[in-house]
């Protein structure tokens, strides 16, 4: 049987998003029989030395990572008229002490060079100088490359895909995600058809794909809890332990989405 493990984790450290304890989330994991949980917190590591020590303590092995706001220019934090701050998520995770040390850097530079209102921001310049023992991914329906296929075409989406490649090589791969989410945006395309075009990359650059959930919160009657921490809506997912859902990739039945 495939060994499944969550590369896609939101928790407490998520401000006011995500919902889920570092101590839960590797209780749950364990009994689940999952060998490994990442952790994916937006645009910071805050809950980094409390989720390796949960993990070593669980018998779990923890995974390190961060979801950055990617930016065209991190130092720009002038927006008049029409231009707005155009965000875009990325999963990266750290394979090695280089890469961990890499990890901390771009959340530190985020913060120092980045921050614009509540958001730390890294850009692709700064990724391509601290890229060593980083793996990552592209992400969720929120990040560059779906975003381009989304709004831009797949012309476009596969010249950001290149860019990526050269910063990662190897160490980049295709994330796929199923929130049964219809219709992103108004743009006709559901997930599963941004799904194919991404697997049509993976296999034209012959590249390695992952399977995740955007993960939030622990069980699907958590939901209440965490709306009444949220103003705006986002998408709700869940760490399942049916088999129904691990063969569906643990997908909540009341989807939200926030861009």
């Amino acid at each position: 049987m495939t060994q499944f493990s969550h590369l896609h984790c939101h928790s407490q450290f998520s401000l006011l998003d995500g919902a889920s304890p570092i101590d839960d989330m590797f209780a749950k994991a364990k009994a689940d029989g999952m060998r490994a949980v990442a952790l994916t917190d937006h645009g910071n590591m805050f809950g980094a030395f409390k989720f390796v020590n949960s993990g070593l303590k669980h018998g779990v092995k923890p995974i390190v990572g961060c979801e950055f706001y990617v930016v065209e220019d991190r130092f720009r934090r002038s927006f008049v008229g029409d231009s707005k701050d155009k965000r875009y998520h990325q999963l990266i995770l750290a394979k090695n002490q280089k890469g961990y040390e890499n990890l901390s850097l771009l959340c530190s530079i985020g913060y120092m060079d980045g921050l614009y209102g509540k958001y730390p921001r890294i850009d692709r310049e700064i990724l391509k100088k601290h890229s060593e023992g980083l793996i990552a991914t592209s992400c969720c329906i929120g990040a560059e490359i779906p975003q381009a296929i989304l709004f831009k075409g797949e012309d476009a989406a596969e010249k950001i895909l290149k860019e990526y490649l050269d910063i990662f090589g190897e160490d980049y791969y295709i994330e796929l995600q199923r929130h049964g989410i219809e219709d992103i945006n108004g743009t006709g395309m559901s997930q599963e058809d941004l799904n194919q075009v991404l697997i049509k990359f993976a296999n034209k650059y012959d590249l390695k794909t992952i399977a995740t959930n955007d993960s939030h919160y622990m069980e699907e009657d958590s939901q209440t809890q965490r709306d009444m921490e949220k103003e705006s809506d986002l998408p709700f997912l869940i760490m399942s332990s049916t088999s129904k859902h691990k063969k569906k990739w643990d997908v909540s039945s009341q989807i939200f989405q926030r861009l």
